[in-house]
């Protein structure tokens, strides 16, 4: 499910479990559901797809500082190799080697296939003849959404849009 704020900005993903009790608990109200109902014993419930927080919650904005993952990286760089646009075989390759000083960052870390990792070995990009689609970037804070859920659902692309 995706949990947006009070303001309905997106930031973060939950299970249904979680989208429930919140909204047992009036921590939270149903923006988007399911055609189909959650039942118990003494109630029923509408399948939540998008929740609203009641109150606000403020969320650090230190996405630089968030973990690099592959998966993230990936999302980041729309399952792409950002040196030939293949979109199979995909590994990550540090644009500046690390053993030239290259860092371990969201700006030096980019999606690659593997010919093409291989192809640039421990150079850099212009001393191996290549060079890169886009400049890597700290992503938005959607790109974790996207890492969240394997799938985006129809109902969440309008709260989204960014």
């Amino acid at each position: 499910m995706l949990v947006l704020n009070a303001t309905y900005e997106p930031i973060n993903v939950c299970t249904v479990r979680r989208a429930v009790v919140l909204l047992l608990k009036e921590k939270a109200e149903i923006i988007e559901h399911s055609n189909w109902e959650l039942h118990s014993a003494s109630t029923s419930v509408a399948r939540p797809v998008v929740i609203r927080l009641v109150t606000y919650v403020r969320i650090p904005r230190d996405t630089h500082r968030r973990k690099i993952t592959r998966r993230a990286v990936f999302a980041r760089d729309d399952w792409t190799c950002q040196y030939c646009g293949s979109r199979s075989n995909l590994t990550v390759d540090h644009v500046v080697p690390r053993s030239k000083g290259g860092a371990s960052s969201w700006e030096n870390i980019v999606a690659s296939c593997a010919p093409c990792n291989r192809r640039k070995g421990n150079a850099l990009p212009r001393q191996a003849g290549m060079r890169l689609t886009k400049q890597p970037r700290t992503p938005s804070p959607h790109v974790f959404i996207q890492v969240a859920s394997p799938t985006i659902p129809a109902a969440w692309r309008a709260y989204l849009a960014a």
